[in-house]
């Protein structure tokens, strides 16, 4: 792990502040040049293909629950240790990001039970000792892993910044790479970020409770917060994979309240004809583009298939439907530009 005596990172819990005239315009070239610029770019790892692990058993922690096939084969830039990294292009760059590190482990995990071979288990677990080593305190003294670059998102998030999606799926890579190994670091680590879970946005943790006591997982901390729904799915998993690995009565109840969370408010994130990314607050609805769309079906399957809860299922055979409509498909897109076209 990175050395404690380090200068923390701030905690991101703050106002969000639209972009500026200047930042858009560096936002809309960065991602013209993402999409149109050919060769690799960070969309080339995000935009896989979603697929439900059928091979993951819920009462064992082996593969993890989503498929990242293509994911451990990144063909993009890597460190000289073999290390992904992404390129978002423009004024962002070539930079390690904590949540394809830990995907792409996951992804070569499950490719070595599999039966891959020791090139596939060496990956996995190069990649959790790379989490080992980047995982930090924050202001608060809160072991996080900081995301080193500027990211907009509505407001610019400036670099440090941390999520509970790193945060959960770095634990199912170190629960993993513990189960593989006996190795107590992994075991240690992950009980360091697994307190993240239970401290508020403000105290330098990742949740957020809401007024009716709804628990949030937030992958992006702000205020007000929006509640990015793939990134609350994933990193839920990770504390259902810390209670299957550990048997802890703190994971488990905290997985049960995000369960809570998302069966009760699902309905939210219905747009009607399609899904939202997340709640973002303004005027026009944040709609899903159609790889997040897709996303949150399968998502919506896992959760189904971890919790048990046939409410998941329903949501998932509902948004199925909505995908297979070309016209919510054409109107879904037109809806997500004009949302960028306002808010980035």
């Amino acid at each position: 792990m990175g050395a404690v005596t380090g200068r923390p990172v701030v905690p991101r819990a703050r106002p969000g502040k639209r972009l500026g005239i200047p930042g858009r315009l560096r936002y809309w070239r960065r991602v013209l040049i993402a999409y149109a610029g050919g060769g690799q770019s960070h969309l080339t790892f995000w935009h896989s293909t979603p697929e439900v692990n059928e091979a993951a058993d819920p009462g064992t922690l082996g593969q993890y629950w989503q498929l990242f096939r293509e994911k451990a084969d990144y063909p993009g830039a890597h460190d000289a240790a073999g290390i992904p990294m992404l390129d978002y292009r423009g004024h962002v760059g070539l930079h390690y990001n904590p949540i394809a590190i830990a995907q792409w482990g996951l992804g070569n995990h499950d490719l070595w039970v599999r039966g891959g071979g020791e090139p596939r288990r060496e990956r996995f677990l190069r990649a959790a000792e790379w989490m080992l080593a980047n995982l930090e305190p924050n202001a608060a003294g809160l072991h996080i892993w900081p995301h080193n670059f500027e990211w907009e998102y509505q407001t610019l998030l400036p670099s440090g910044w941390y999520s509970a999606l790193s945060q959960g799926q770095g634990l199912s890579l170190l629960l993993r790479a513990h189960k593989a190994t006996g190795d107590r670091r992994y075991a240690q680590a992950a009980d360091l970020v697994l307190e993240t879970f239970f401290h508020e946005m403000e105290e330098g943790g990742v949740i957020h409770t809401d007024a009716g006591g709804y628990v949030w997982l937030e992958e992006v901390i702000i205020h007000p917060p929006t509640h990015i729904l793939n990134g609350m799915m994933w990193a839920s998993w990770g504390l259902y994979d810390h209670w299957l690995h550990t048997g802890s009565e703190r994971s488990r109840d905290r997985w049960r309240d995000s369960v809570r969370t998302l069966r009760e408010r699902m309905g939210d994130f219905d747009a009607r004809y399609w899904s939202l990314y997340d709640i973002a607050g303004t005027p026009l609805p944040n709609a899903a583009s159609r790889f997040y769309h897709a996303l949150h079906v399968v998502q919506l399957r896992v959760m189904h298939r971890l919790s048990g809860d046939p409410v998941f299922a329903a949501w998932a055979d509902r948004w199925d439907g909505y995908q297979r409509s070309s016209p919510r498909r054409r109107f879904a897109w037109a809806h997500k530009a004009l949302f960028k076209l306002l808010y980035y």
